[in-house]
This record gives C-alpha cells, sequence and structure tokens, in this order.
C-alpha cells in the first residue's frame, strides 16, 4: 500500500517561496529547511489543553497548511517528509531522543521524529521540528566536524549505539538529540507521540513551548518567558503574565493563529499564573 499524499503541494511550496516544484538538489533542501523553520512555528498548545494531536498526514496539512497553526516535531517533520517524498529525494523518517537541557550521558525515551536524506550517495540529517534550537540546514551525517548553519554551528558525532547532535550555544557544544538510523514505522511514530502529548511527566504536557527562526534571530516563548535570541548578541527577554497580552504576542511575534476557546484560554492563564506565583 502506497504512503498517503500531499493533497496541497502548491500551496505548501507557495508557502515556503517556491511558484513550482524545485528539483531534489542540496541547494533545494538548504532553501527548505531554511524557509520551513521561519514560516511554520513550532508550538504545543494542543498538548497544553488536552487537545489530541492527530498525525495523519491529512490532518496535519488541515493544521498547518489551512488553519494557520504551527506543531512540533511528529507534526512538523511529518509534513516536511511528505513533501521532500513528492519532490523526488530519496528520504526516510528516523527518530531519536532529546537530551537537550540533561547532563551529559543522559538516555531518555525515544520521542523525537527527523528525515535522513541521501543525496548522489551522500547523507544528510533534516530537521523542521526541534523548537528553539532546529537546525536551520541540512547535516552531514558521516562528519564530525563542526557544521555552520544560518543560525548556530552544529557537529555529529558517531556513538557505539548511533549519533549525538550538538549545538555550540554561548561556547559550548551542547548536546541536543540521540538519533539511530533505526527504520521507523507510522506505529512507531503513533506510540511516540502518544507519549509526548499525553503522558504527565511529558514536557509537552506541562509547559508551552513556541519557537520560530528568521533572519540572524530565533524567538521562543516557554509559558510567560518571552525571548529573542540574536545570533552573536545578547538576548532580549521579557515575562508576560496577562493572558490577553500572551496570545496577542502569540499572533504578533508567532503569526499563530491560536484557538481561541475558553478551555485554552484557561490552560495559558494556568501556565503564566504558575512562573508570576
Amino acid at each position: 500500500m502506497s504512503a498517503p499524499r500531499l493533497t496541497d503541494t502548491r500551496l505548501y511550496l507557495q508557502r515556503l517561496g517556491f511558484d513550482a516544484p524545485p528539483p531534489p538538489t542540496l541547494d533545494t533542501l538548504r532553501q527548505l529547511q531554511r524557509r520551513h523553520t521561519a514560516e511554520f512555528v513550532f508550538e504545543n498548545l494542543a498538548t497544553i489543553s488536552g487537545a489530541p494531536v492527530l498525525i495523519d498526514l491529512a490532518s496535519i496539512e488541515e493544521k498547518v497548511l489551512h488553519q494557520g497553526r504551527g506543531g512540533y516535531c511528529y507534526e512538523l517533520n511529518h509534513l516536511f517528509y511528505a513533501l521532500l517524498l513528492e519532490l523526488g529525494f530519496q528520504v526516510r523518517g528516523i527518530s531519536g531522543r532529546v537530551v537537550m537541557n540533561q547532563p551529559e550521558g543522559s538516555w531518555t525515551a525515544r520521542t523525537h521524529r527527523l528525515s535522513l536524506v541521501t543525496l548522489d550517495g551522500v547523507r544528510y540529517i533534516t530537521d523542521v521540528g526541534f523548537g528553539g534550537m532546529v537546525p536551520t540546514a541540512p547535516l552531514l551525517l558521516d562528519s564530525e566536524d563542526e557544521q555552520p548553519t544560518p543560525h548556530e554551528p552544529y557537529r555529529i558525532e558517531q556513538q557505539a549505539d548511533g549519533y549525538l547532535l550538538r549545538a555550540r550555544v554561548a561556547g559550548e557544544w551542547r548536546p541536543m538529540y540521540l538519533f539511530d538510523l533505526q527504520r521507523q514505522e507510522d506505529i512507531d511514530y503513533s506510540v511516540g507521540n502518544w507519549y509526548v502529548s499525553t503522558h504527565p511527566e511529558s514536557p509537552f504536557a506541562q509547559r508551552l513551548m513556541v519557537a520560530r527562526t528568521g533572519d540572524g534571530w530565533r524567538k521562543t516563548l516557554n509559558n510567560g518567558s518571552f525571548a529573542i535570541h540574536h545570533i552573536g548578541a545578547d538576548s532580549q527577554r521579557r515575562e508576560v503574565t496577562d493572558i490577553d497580552e500572551l496570545t496577542g504576542l502569540l499572533k504578533r511575534e508567532f503569526d499563530l493563529q491560536w484557538p481561541d476557546s475558553l478551555h485554552v484560554r484557561q490552560a495559558l492563564t494556568r501556565l503564566i499564573t504558575l512562573v508570576s506565583a
């Protein structure tokens, strides 16, 4: 049985600045990844409000392309994977374990989706769904050298059980996530998504996370803590403690059409109240 295909490739490409399907080249992949992280917001409004996160392709298309929403890795990287297939890239889904902000050597649950792309025999990882530290360029898999991107430099370390992605932040090479090349099926992603979106210990069920990139900056929102991180310069930070200010910020700074319901508003109010208390 063939995999589900995108139903609105034309709109998707237009959102990414293409009037026609581009060729499956490394330059195209670089443009797609950079533009995707700027255009489509990383966000978890669904999980903090207890709404189901549907990760079938049709549901993701409706949410992200038509409702003005964003998503997290199981949504954004699934959508991107489908686009790459449509354009003729040799791509397959893989998964990883997020260890960002964890002690060195941590081994966490397999809860991150990304993709492996092979171009002329050369392997790259591509990821458009890793929040405030998403790589904004594809990364060579079989190299441990420092790799520049439009934002922070990254490097990939080969380990006994796979690979470790690091990013250089404030002069330190900090771990981002572990991953391997094991084949993944829809059921594997469904299990990971169920854990991420429903488990009481999942960070996605406990705090609001929103992120977007731009030319020389990253914007992040963690509960009520809003920051603009300027590459090579100091970050601007402020705390948001008013619900109307927070919802206005989601639209103004992230261009996010948030689901304006009493349930979501109550969830957001609870989170910013916890921080300011």
